[in-house]
């Protein structure tokens, strides 16, 4: 889970229309890639086609998406495509890059400097899928507050943060946080309901069809605390796979969306 760093007019309309997933106002992204930008991740792998990029035609490009805040203060659209070799960060050693790329380790905090001198706490992953190293500043990764309705204590919240694994009370839920997934996260369970307090208000994100926890096999079952979370959902109930829903927010789960111009 991540803090929802952009919104919905936020996006850059002409990078989409370039891309072919802006049609006459519509936005040709499902509800949970929509949900991916706007929290500053990447989306699933997307095969764009047809496109005309810096006076080259390309037939066909699978890649994912994801959104950055440029030096001006706009929002630029980021392609994700399948590099042929990784670029390995120069603070990593090669034995680290080695093990990251190979999956001997899931992930890697490291404290590093920028120019300035000021020091950063980051996590680092390797996408197989694109072939690159994912970083993500540990600051801007917000832990759930509660998970089926189970509160975390500060501890888990900072494990969490730190890319380790959580496991709640009760029922054993484990989950851990994951930059190359879509959803931000992984589990030992195949859903779960996370909660999060933003503004003074109680917000539901409800997770289906989460990953295994790095190296370890799914319990095909949900547990009775997420039952009992559940039911005690707003009535309307919340979007799947970690799109925010504030309370009493209509359940919509459309293909697209229709941007406001």
């Amino acid at each position: 889970m991540r803090k929802q760093v952009f919104k919905m007019e936020d996006l850059p309309t002409e990078d989409l229309q370039q891309l072919g997933l802006l049609k006459n106002g519509k936005l040709m992204l499902d509800v949970d890639d929509i949900a991916t930008l706007l929290a500053g991740r990447r989306t699933d792998m997307l095969r764009l086609e047809n496109l005309e990029m810096d006076g080259v035609s390309i037939k066909q490009l699978d890649a994912k998406l994801s959104l950055k805040q440029n030096e001006d203060g706009s929002i630029g659209l980021l392609l994700h495509p399948i590099y042929r070799e990784p670029e390995v960060p120069s603070f990593l050693t090669a034995a680290q890059a080695e093990m990251l790329e190979k999956g001997d380790i899931f992930n890697l905090q490291k404290r590093i400097f920028d120019d300035e001198g000021h020091a950063r706490e980051v996590l680092i992953e390797f996408d197989k899928e694109t072939n690159e190293f994912i970083i993500t500043d540990t600051e801007k990764i917000q832990a759930p507050d509660a998970v089926n309705g189970v509160p975390l204590t500060e501890e888990q919240k900072e494990k969490y943060r730190k890319g380790k694994e959580v496991k709640v009370e009760h029922d054993g839920t484990t989950l851990q946080y994951s930059g190359t997934e879509k959803q931000g996260m992984r589990s030992d369970k195949l859903a779960l309901i996370a909660s999060i307090l933003i503004d003074g208000g109680v917000s539901y994100m409800l997770y289906k069809g989460l990953h295994a926890l790095f190296g370890d096999k799914q319990d095909e079952g949900y547990g009775a605390d997420y039952e009992e979370a559940l039911q005690n959902l707003p009535k309307e109930g919340p979007r799947e796979r970690g799109t925010v829903l504030q309370p009493g927010e209509d359940f919509d789960d459309e293909p697209a969306y229709q941007m406001q111009r």
